[in-house]
């Protein structure tokens, strides 16, 4: 598995995650360096392949095979907020796109073989929150500064649908299966049915939400100010389990780990979290019952850590001569008439 986090500093983090000869875990380092002018807001990683945000309004790419950047996208006129890869069933293991959200109220497409820009298009009236991809990778619900939900059609390259919500919602993510869909707007995650965004139950955290990512089983897994690591069932919307005093600060990125095996259990029961202590800690949730449970494996940053995002690593041999492509080609120049098939 592969952990990629972002800080405050400036800097990219990079580490592995593997079993040693004692069968236990390590982080192994990958690589540390400055590679924006600003705080990073944002990372996504797939396969091979990640990407960062910053403030800086730019989007820098990794080849994690080589633990190097091999180029910057210039698209945006603001922060990048959200990153989001789509990886087609066909070829799970590397990027078919890339998708980028900003303070520019733009939501970017990009081919990810190679990273070619597609079409930017505009969706709020100011800054865009976050984006979440549903899971076909045909379209892509935001949440913005503007206190407003839109769906973006990613085939066709437009907004298609934009209401107004009762407050800002700072995050927003499809379900597994997509069929629903999940808002943050400071304390409170509420549930909605994807085909007409009925309001099906709302969820109460103790303290402010910062970051969520999806389980297997209907699982929402959510950190934030309270420095604990919630699971919540999403079909009864009560707390499956929650791992308190997880950091000694607020939690701000939550990866759930998988080896690409079809085995839900793994899926759910490996979570990394990030925090702006600069820790990075890697969790065995079916602990998460006992008293005080202690993390497998951990890694000490020493910097304000702002996101995190994981992918395995277990086709990377494989698709090593792909990423090739990436540095051959110009990345970021932009493709004269690209459009999207339908699948993308």
């Amino acid at each position: 598995m592969a952990l990629v986090a972002g800080s405050y500093e400036k800097t990219i983090w990079g580490f592995q995650l593997k079993p040693s000869k004692t069968q236990t875990l390590t982080l192994k380092p990958l690589f540390s360096f400055p590679s924006h002018l600003s705080a990073i807001k944002s990372v996504a990683v797939s396969g091979p392949v990640a990407v960062s945000g910053g403030s800086d309004d730019t989007i820098k790419i990794y080849d994690l095979s080589t633990s190097s950047e091999i180029g910057t996208l210039t698209h945006h006129s603001g922060a990048v907020t959200s990153l989001s890869f789509y990886t087609h069933t066909s070829l799970p293991s590397f990027p078919r796109n890339l998708f980028s959200a900003s303070d520019d109220g733009t939501v970017a497409i990009y081919d990810a073989d190679p990273l070619v820009h597609l079409k930017s298009v505009r969706v709020h009236k100011k800054g865009i929150n976050d984006l979440g991809v549903h899971p076909s990778g045909r379209l892509a619900l935001t949440v913005g500064r503007d206190s407003c939900l839109a769906m973006v059609n990613l085939v066709r390259g437009r907004r298609s649908f934009c209401c107004r919500l009762d407050k800002e919602a700072e995050i927003v993510r499809f379900s597994v299966d997509g069929e629903r869909f999940f808002m943050v707007k400071e304390d409170k995650v509420s549930v909605h049915e994807s085909e007409d965004a009925r309001l099906v139950f709302e969820m109460e955290s103790q303290k402010r939400v910062l970051c969520a990512a999806n389980a297997s089983n209907a699982l929402l897994i959510t950190g934030g100010e309270d420095r604990s690591i919630t699971a919540w069932d999403t079909t009864s919307g009560k707390v499956a389990y929650r791992l308190e005093d997880a950091h000694s600060s607020r939690v701000k990125g939550i990866v759930v780990l998988s080896n690409g095996s079809d085995d839900s259990n793994d899926v759910t029961s490996l979570v990394a979290s990030a925090s702006s202590d600069g820790v990075i800690r890697v969790w065995d949730m079916r602990m998460a019952k006992k008293e005080r449970p202690n993390a497998l494996v951990e890694a000490n940053t020493k910097a304000r850590l702002t996101c995190l995002a994981g992918s395995s690593l277990k086709y990377m041999g494989s698709i090593g001569q792909k990423i090739l492509s990436l540095k051959r080609l110009r990345v970021g120049d932009d493709k004269p008439n690209a459009k999207q098939d339908d699948e993308s």
